[in-house]
C-alpha cells in the first residue's frame, strides 16, 4: 500500500519563565470528535493553507519556510487566542482571530488591524514526518516562541475543547496518571522540553541540534517491538514499546 501523502503542517511550542519553577507550555485539548489526534492534549497548530503560501509570496524568503511560519502564527492565533511572532494591538485579537477562523485571508486581515508578522520570533526546534500509518500523515514543523507579556488564551470551542498553561513534566504526569492522552511526538517532545529550566536554555538546546526530520520506525528490542527515534536529535528518550505508543 502506498504511503499517504504527507501534508505540511507547523506547530508553536509556546513557552512562558516562572520564577522559582520550570516553565509553562502552552497546551491545547483536541475535541474527541476531531478525525486526527482527538482529545489528545497537543501544542497549538494545523496544516499549512495556500493563503499562508500566498502572503509567503509577497514576503519572500524561502518559500515553504515562511509558509510555515505563517502558519504557525495564524493557527496559535485561531486555536488560541495567542499572538506570537505578531506585532498587534491587544484590542485588535479578538476581532482578527474571528474572521481568521471564518476563513478571511490572514495576509487581509493584518493589513486592516495595522498588525505586523515577526517571524524570526519563532525558533526552529524540529521536524516530525510519521511513515506507516494508515491515517493523514503531516510533515509538522515545531517552533518556539517566547509566550507575550498579555497572553490570555481562549478555546476556540470547534476543533478544541481547552487550553492551558502547564510545566512540560506535569503534562507528562498527567498523562502518566491517566488523565490525558498525547501522541508520540508530543510525549517525546515534552520529554525534551521538560528538562530546560528557562525558555533561552530551550534556545539553546535547538541550537546544539540542527533540526533534522524525525521519521520513527519499528525495531524489536528484548523481545517486544518498540517506536523509535534517532538518538542524536536531542531526545533523552528515543524508543518506546509500540503497544504502548499513542500514533494518533
Amino acid at each position: 500500500m502506498a504511503e499517504p501523502e504527507a501534508i505540511p503542517a507547523a506547530t508553536v511550542i509556546v513557552m512562558r519563565d516562572v520564577v522559582g519553577g520550570a516553565p509553562e507550555l502552552l497546551m491545547v485539548e483536541r475535541a474527541r470528535a476531531m478525525a486526527f489526534a482527538g482529545g489528545a492534549l497537543v501544542f497549538p497548530g494545523g496544516r499549512v493553507d495556500p493563503g499562508d503560501h500566498v502572503l509567503a509570496a509577497r514576503l519572500g524568503g524561502e518559500a515553504e519556510e515562511t509558509a510555515s511560519r505563517i502558519a504557525a502564527i495564524r493557527e496559535t492565533l485561531e486555536e488560541a487566542g495567542v499572538a506570537v511572532g505578531l506585532k498587534i494591538a491587544a484590542d485588535a485579537i479578538p476581532g482578527v482571530r474571528r474572521a481568521v477562523y471564518a476563513g478571511t485571508p490572514f495576509g487581509a486581515l493584518l493589513d486592516g488591524a495595522d498588525a505586523r508578522l515577526v517571524l524570526d520570533a519563532l525558533i526552529p526546534f524540529a521536524r516530525w514526518l510519521p511513515a506507516g500509518v494508515h491515517h493523514k500523515v503531516f510533515d509538522t514543523r515545531f517552533y518556539l516562541a517566547r509566550a507575550p507579556e498579555d497572553a490570555a488564551p481562549l478555546v476556540d470551542g470547534n476543533e478544541n475543547v481547552r487550553v492551558f498553561w502547564a510545566s512540560a513534566a506535569d503534562v507528562l504526569a498527567m498523562a502518566d496518571r491517566g488523565e490525558a492522552m498525547i501522541i508520540f511526538p508530543t510525549r517525546r517532545n515534552l520529554e525534551r522540553l521538560a528538562r530546560f529550566g528557562s525558555f533561552d536554555a530551550a534556545v539553546a538546546d535547538a541550537a546544539a541540534h540542527p533540526v533534522s526530520t524525525v521519521t520513527p520506525w519499528i525495531e524489536m528490542r528484548n523481545g517486544a517491538e518498540h517506536l523509535c527515534i534517532p538518538d542524536d536529535l536531542g531526545y533523552p528518550v528515543t524508543a518506546e514499546r509500540l503497544d504502548r505508543a499513542i500514533r494518533a
